[in-house]
């Protein structure tokens, strides 16, 4: 066998390891672009989300009174209780005399709800026997002995009692002001058997309850 002859006979040998060795990349090449397939199917899983929250806030209610009609401010305890101005001295009462007295509640500015509100007696110190009372509701603020009114309280009432259910409503203002007030009209009457120098007094508790 010549050199010349040698050279064919290696030809189909290289051929076939290239072939091979070319399988063999094809193979990887195809497994990596299985691969990528899979890791774009990955990034592809998209995730959202939605949240909500709700905020809490109590509202604003507060009940004011006033003596004059127009200054409304807070008397929250039977020791800080306004002092009704009667139109008689009550201080020097005479047996049939009638005095009376003038007041005005309502719901203080940003207040956020109605109300009603309820009379009750807050109790009374002294003798305060031979004297009754009357509570009107009343248009306009003022009160003497002639003022007339829806009764709220009747004539003859004893003055340690209230009635039951003695109730009337009020409303919140608008737009962060104070509510329409309503006015009161307390009327004392002293009896035909007042004791000279008793001395006596009472007082009354406004009870409002949001609605």
């Amino acid at each position: 066998m010549t050199d010349t002859d040698a050279v064919p006979a290696a030809g189909p040998t290289r051929s076939r390891k290239r072939r091979t060795m070319s399988r063999k990349v094809k193979a990887i090449l195809a497994g990596g672009l299985v691969l990528g397939v899979g890791a774009a199917v990955t990034l592809a899983a998209w995730n959202d989300s939605e949240f909500a929250q709700g905020t809490f806030t109590a509202g604003t209610f507060n009940l004011v009174g006033s003596t004059d009609g127009t200054t409304f401010t807070d008397h929250a305890t039977a020791g800080t209780a306004a002092t009704l101005g009667f139109t008689v001295n009550a201080a020097s009462l005479s047996p049939t005399a009638v005095t009376a007295a003038p007041f005005a509640v309502e719901l203080a500015a940003n207040t956020t709800n109605n109300a009603v509100v309820t009379v009750s007696s807050a109790g009374t110190t002294g003798t305060v026997t031979q004297i009754t009372y009357e509570l009107l509701q009343t248009t306009t603020f003022g009160c003497t002995a002639a003022t007339t009114g829806t009764d709220l309280v009747p004539a003859g009432t004893a003055l340690t009692t209230v009635p039951g259910s003695v109730t009337f409503p009020l409303a919140q203002g608008t737009g962060g002001a104070a509510g329409a007030p309503v006015f009161l009209c307390f009327k004392m009457t002293a009896g035909a058997g007042l004791v000279q120098g008793q001395t006596g007094s009472a007082t009354w508790q406004f009870t409002a309850a949001s609605q």
